[in-house]
């Protein structure tokens, strides 16, 4: 549920869903992982065809194929680590504001080579 219920959370959070996810081979998502025709998960399949997206799990031990991404989701934890390190949050709550504004604030930056955010 905590899988599933995530998923329907970032896509109303985006407005939208990617033509394809590509999960890990965690139990959550792959029932059996295999290199060439891994078994989704029966629910996430069931998110997927509801959602009119399409699971393809990563390869098992192959770490490139999901790199950039997570080089990625790195440079954000970093970012928003170094700008959380020295704040004291009581609630979880309070906690989710500042890295969400945090992320909105990252999201408006121009990326490196190009003129878009």
């Amino acid at each position: 549920p905590d899988w599933i219920s995530s998923h329907v959370r970032t896509f109303e959070f985006f407005g939208g869903v990617t033509q394809l996810l590509v999960p890990d081979n965690l139990k959550s998502a792959v029932s059996k992982a295999d290199r060439y025709a891994p078994e989704v998960n029966t629910t996430y399949a069931e998110l997927a065809r509801h959602y009119g997206t399409t699971v393809l799990p990563t390869r098992p031990r192959k770490p490139k194929d999901k790199a950039k991404v997570e080089v990625a989701v790195q440079v954000v934890e970093r970012w928003i680590l170094a700008r959380l390190r020295h704040h004291t949050f009581f609630c979880l709550s309070e906690l989710n504001t500042a890295i969400r504004q945090l992320l909105q604030e990252m999201n408006a930056r121009p990326l490196q080579r190009q003129k878009v955010s």
